[in-house]
């Protein structure tokens, strides 16, 4: 068997030197790729969450499957992110913000609310806890500077999480980009079908919409011409009364669609998202 100058068999020398390379490239292209399967945050979700009810206590008391995820999250580089496909970056942003968003109610538990987070001049929105391309920005940023900003993406409205029980409530299973598409529908449809999303006072002729879309009505507008009817609406609501009429029964939905209603939005109800 050939050997080299220092007595090291040539085939186990190509050997460790192989490896060493390897290694090394491994660490220069952030070693192992992201589980695109989300499977931390799903086993995570699937034990604290009930019926879009959280279970603080439990996750305060040990938070160390969602401090693995985030930091999975944090080792993600942006050129990685960049290539993936949009699906992907999208259900990575959308559960990057749940799990922060989780982490920020864990960080001052007990709250009643996470609007006590914070001050006046800067809410829990704006402070920054949200790890990402070697930064740390706020949920603010994540929302409105990344998906609003690059996706046109409206239903992301009813999956981001706000820990309050007047939002939309927080799925037991992790967005992946297989199916993001059926969740978001699946969101969408579970929310409108909820007192908090949507009330219809056919008698009165009142619908009441839940204030996300008196919030975000403009992202529901982006691309969309009204078909005839929606008597009696401006823009907005004429785009949300549509949106919201395709996952509704039948009979709901030709209701939203005909217009000759006055809008209203439910008080939102910011008490903390709490089993």
């Amino acid at each position: 068997m050939p050997t080299d100058t220092q007595g090291i068999p040539g085939n186990r020398l190509f050997a460790m030197l192989l490896f060493t390379a390897l290694f090394l490239m491994a660490g220069m292209t952030g070693a192992t790729p992201f589980d695109q399967t989300h499977a931390g945050f799903d086993a995570l979700l699937k034990r604290m969450v009930t019926d879009g009810r959280v279970d603080y206590r439990g996750l305060k008391a040990d938070s160390s499957a969602l401090d693995r995820y985030l930091d999975s999250t944090a080792g993600v580089s942006e050129a990685a992110f960049k290539a993936w496909a949009e699906s992907e970056r999208l259900a990575f942003l959308i559960n990057l913000y749940n799990a922060a968003t989780l982490k920020l109610i864990v960080d001052h538990y007990p709250v009643k609310s996470i609007k006590d987070i914070g001050s006046f001049f800067k809410g829990p929105w704006d402070q920054p806890v949200v790890r990402l391309f070697g930064d740390t920005i706020t949920l603010n940023n994540l929302e409105h500077d990344l998906m609003r900003k690059h996706y046109r993406e409206p239903r992301i409205h009813l999956a981001l999480v706000c820990a309050a029980r007047g939002c939309p409530p927080l799925r037991g299973e992790a967005y992946i980009a297989g199916k993001l598409d059926a969740q978001l529908d699946d969101q969408s449809r579970r929310f409108l079908a909820s007192p908090t999303g949507l009330s219809l006072d056919r008698g009165g002729k009142v619908v009441s919409f839940s204030s996300i879309f008196k919030w975000y009505g403009e992202d529901f507008v982006a691309g969309f011409s009204p078909p005839s009817g929606f008597s009696g609406l401006n823009a907005s609501e004429r785009a949300v009364a549509n949106f919201c009429a395709g996952y509704l029964p039948a009979a709901d939905g030709d209701y939203l669609k005909v217009g000759g209603y006055s809008v209203k939005y439910l008080n939102y109800d910011w008490s903390l998202n709490a089993k």
